[in-house]
């Protein structure tokens, strides 16, 4: 008998230390993700993994050791990953290093400053290698902006009159610098009655489609994704805004992404700042937990409380993409979005009431309302201080009608053209003034 439980006792242990030794961690998926901007590779496994890299100049690679693996088809299935049109990565190799350890070699095309961490599980995701790949030199979105509107006027502008000697792309940028306020982003509270000046410059509009790369953002019950549908739409409103002119001052948008990748909230924030927007427009898809719910909405912020309960729950949702979209704590700009919590102002918000009331009127007429007013939340896109930010939740994706609606090329349309209409009533009303603004 006791010969018998020592021996069980015994398998048991030897059972448990076989599944011990064998247990590494087991790669669930591999992704990767190209963008003008950076690119990103994501190892998603069972199990934290633990990693060290070392970046080369020539040629220019980063060579990263992942401990606890052993090589699998998972792996390898990274090779193939790699897009040909990809900025920074020109492949990637595997290979077993040593026992417990794979080495992954990624070679570039240029060199880059890499950021490699990890992200804990959350929503759907479980433990997350990340490698970010950005660009020695940041480019300028600004200067990307203007050179693109240098090389693509609209036919119905008026040329632009020929510099007289200088770089005509740096005149512009400066010019830009200096351009006026939005309507009612003013020094002071005691400033006098506002009044029109004719602005000679870009009006630049701030589109945001939501979510991205690692989010996907809500999922409609036919499998359509928030990051994909938001993201056609704000391409659609992209063609009409740079075909307009107003009051003789052409319109441009600048797209916070422009493609499937992840960017973080306080980056949206930062890059709307960065271009010197008018306005910023985010375009979500909203969901909820019953299918009927439907109609558009449209919000903004509140520096003192959400206006309603759903309004506290459609933030407090939105506000974790940081989390599901995986952000580097320990990266420089990690602590933007929170230096941003104080610097909303109290006209600011006001004009971006205005500007989502006359959106709501333009928007309610395609697909219905879920609120008649314009809500508000802490919402951390919208917190620019100088900058009228509103988001639009265009249909309920939860709901399978308003699902096929978004799908639809014809209603994504009509969806642009409300949105262009709402931001040429609010400029009917509230025209860019002449006042500079400081960075």
């Amino acid at each position: 008998m006791k010969r018998r439980d020592i021996l069980r006792n015994g398998t048991l242990v030897l059972l448990l230390s076989s599944q011990q030794i064998a247990r590494g961690a087991t790669i669930v998926g591999v992704r990767v993700w190209p963008a003008p901007e950076y690119s990103r590779v994501t190892i998603e496994s069972d199990a934290k993994l633990k990693s060290s890299q070392i970046v080369t100049t020539q040629p220019p690679r980063l060579l990263v050791d992942i401990e606890g693996l052993e090589l699998g088809p998972e792996l390898r299935e990274l090779v193939a990953k790699v897009n040909a049109n990809d900025p920074f990565i020109a492949g990637i190799r595997a290979a077993q290093h040593a026992p417990g350890v794979v080495r992954l070699v990624l070679d570039l095309k240029q060199p880059v400053v890499p950021q490699v961490f990890t992200l804990t599980p959350v929503a759907a995701y479980q433990h997350r290698l990340v490698f970010d790949l950005y660009p020695v030199r940041e480019v300028d979105p600004l200067e990307a902006l203007i050179a693109e509107r240098l090389k693509d006027q609209p036919v119905t502008a008026p040329a632009p009159a020929p510099a007289p000697a200088g770089d005509p792309l740096g005149d512009l940028i400066a010019q830009q610098l200096q351009r006026p306020r939005p309507s009612g982003i003013i020094a002071s509270a005691e400033a006098g009655p506002r009044t029109a000046h004719k602005t000679d410059r870009l009006i630049i509009i701030a589109i945001d489609p939501g979510h991205g790369g690692e989010d996907p953002g809500a999922v409609g019950p036919g499998g359509t994704r928030e990051k994909d549908v938001v993201l056609q739409i704000a391409q659609r409103l992209r063609e009409r805004i740079n075909g307009t002119i107003i009051n003789g001052n052409p319109m441009r948008a600048f797209l916070t992404r422009d493609a499937d990748f992840f960017v973080p909230l306080g980056t949206r924030v930062q890059k709307a700042r960065r271009v010197q927007a008018d306005l910023f427009v985010s375009i979500h898809a909203d969901a909820f937990l019953t299918p009927s719910a439907h109609g558009a909405s449209v919000f903004a912020l509140s520096q003192i409380g959400a206006s309603s309960t759903a309004a506290r729950w459609m933030a407090a949702k939105e506000n974790q993409a940081d989390l599901i979209g995986g952000v580097n704590i320990k990266a420089r700009d990690s602590h933007l979005a929170h230096a941003l919590l104080d610097m909303s102002t109290t006209a600011q918000i006001n004009d971006s009431l205005k500007l989502g009331s006359a959106l709501l009127g333009e928007i309610g007429n395609v697909g219905g309302l879920h609120k008649r007013n314009v809500e508000q939340a802490g919402f951390a896109v919208l917190k620019a201080p100088d900058i009228p930010s509103v988001l639009v939740e265009t249909a309920f994706i939860s709901n399978p009608d308003e699902e096929t609606r978004l799908r639809s090329a014809g209603y994504q349309e009509q969806l642009a053209d409300a949105i262009m209409r709402g931001i040429h009533r609010y400029f009917a009303k509230n025209p860019p003034l002449a006042r500079s603004r400081t960075l």
